[in-house]
């Protein structure tokens, strides 16, 4: 009684459906690339949007430092001329004194802000308690926060986003590599579905699985984009 050997019947039995298979490799591939494309689509999108919100928010953040650095020059310049004016409240003229005291009291009363006026005390403060050393209200941290804090949280939300946007575009370049060598296996699939030599049918597909598995596990490496 004669035996087939297992390999000679798997060899039979690829040589008899070699055209089945190719075909169902054929539909397999495309769906895969198909699902690449459409991911690689997504993340450009993705990509799109974020450097779109971040540019948005980079350009809200620039306004916010240039009305925060414009409220800085107008309280320096005010801050000196109230300088002035405390100097000329210790003059030995009380006329000149009384004077300067009343402009003191008025242009603070209206045109220093609760922050402004707080670094004020605090830069006071500071003077009495260390007079080696002058201390400026311009200088004082929270000063400094109420003026730049907002346009220092929209710059940083707005280098997140953008850097959402890198990370978005750079899988979108990785797919899109990906759908090109699974354009590739497609091609070699084509022709090996279309050629009459069987090796060569065979030499074909697994030369285009090949490629197609490695452009799938590198695919299948890369997050799912929901719609």
């Amino acid at each position: 009684m004669s035996t087939v050997e297992p390999t000679a019947g798997r060899t039979t039995f690829i040589h008899k459906h070699i055209e089945l298979i190719v075909a169902i490799l054929l539909g397999l591939v495309a769906i895969v690339t198909a699902y690449a494309s459409f991911q690689s689509s997504l993340y450009d999108g993705t990509m799109t949007q974020k450097y779109s919100v971040g540019s948005n928010l980079s350009t809200e953040a620039e306004s916010l430092y240039l009305e925060g650095n414009q409220q800085f020059v107008q309280d320096s310049q005010l801050f000196d001329r109230l300088t002035d004016l405390a100097l000329d409240a210790q003059s030995a003229d009380p006329v000149v004194a009384a004077a300067a005291q009343e402009k003191y009291d008025v242009i603070y009363f209206q045109s220093v802000s609760e922050e402004f006026g707080a670094a004020i005390e605090w830069a006071e403060a500071q003077n009495e308690a260390d007079p080696d050393f002058y201390y400026s209200p311009m200088d004082n941290e929270d000063y400094q926060a109420a003026l730049f804090g907002e346009y220092a949280e929209k710059k940083d939300l707005a280098e997140a986003t953008i850097a959402e946007g890198d990370v978005a575009n750079g899988l979108s370049d990785r797919l899109t590599l990906n759908t090109v060598l699974m354009a590739v296996s497609l091609f070699l699939l084509g022709i090996a579905a279309v050629v009459r030599a069987t090796t060569v049918k065979i030499v074909l597909a697994a030369v285009g699985m090949l490629i197609f598995v490695t452009a799938g596990v590198l695919t299948a490496f890369i997050p799912f984009m929901w719609l």
